[in-house]
């Protein structure tokens, strides 16, 4: 009976192993960590998933705030271009219309010279018309420009011929105007054709 009793007791010593939850006896096990019970330094697949997700996605997010802001700017370049070049055709039809009405002025001039003779009512009112049309060219910022006996200048006169003089004070100025210049703001609208003095030696002999 005591042999049966001692048998027993180490078979429940064998199966019965206790573990103590213990954290300050936890520490002393082999292999014990300070991790409180039930947690663990590694995340679940599925969060670690989540994750990178969301990191692709504020990373496409960035991309296309970036691209969109590329293309936002590439649009108000564009369209500043775009502004420009109509501006600048506008301007360049305005100022063929003016160019195309001085010929009009040409014509008013010369039918006020052959009109100077005969004066009276018709003159009047030929010089009523060309007055009126050089003020509506004028408001346009047309005004004609001043070249008789000024200098020779190659930006706003063309010469068309050549007048020896004897005075050398005289030499480069302009002497005679054959077509009327005009300029619009600081651009020449038309060159001024005229006929430029040049001291020549010959003709004092």
């Amino acid at each position: 009976m005591a042999e049966h009793d001692t048998n027993t007791a180490e078979q429940d010593e064998t199966a019965v192993h206790v573990v103590d939850r213990r954290w300050w006896a936890r520490a002393a096990e082999p292999g014990a960590t300070d991790e409180p019970l039930g947690r663990s330094s590694d995340k679940p697949a599925y969060v670690q998933e989540l994750e990178q997700r969301l990191a692709a996605k504020d990373e496409e997010l960035r991309t296309t705030i970036s691209r969109y802001r590329e293309a936002s700017t590439e649009f108000d370049d564009m369209r500043a271009r775009l502004r420009r070049d109509v501006a600048k055709e506008v301007e360049r039809g305005r100022r063929l219309i003016l160019a195309d009405l001085l010929e009009v002025v040409d014509n008013l001039d010369r039918a006020i010279a052959a009109a100077s003779a005969a004066g009276g009512a018709v003159l009047q009112g030929i010089e009523m018309v060309r007055t009126q049309l050089l003020a509506k060219l004028a408001a346009h910022g047309v005004t004609r420009l001043q070249s008789l006996h000024q200098p020779f200048d190659p930006a706003v006169h063309e010469a068309a011929t050549m007048i020896p003089v004897t005075d050398r004070a005289q030499d480069g100025l302009i002497l005679g105007i054959i077509h009327e210049g005009y300029v619009i703001g600081d651009d020449v609208l038309r060159p001024a054709v005229v006929a430029v003095a040049r001291f020549s030696e010959e003709a004092i002999g």
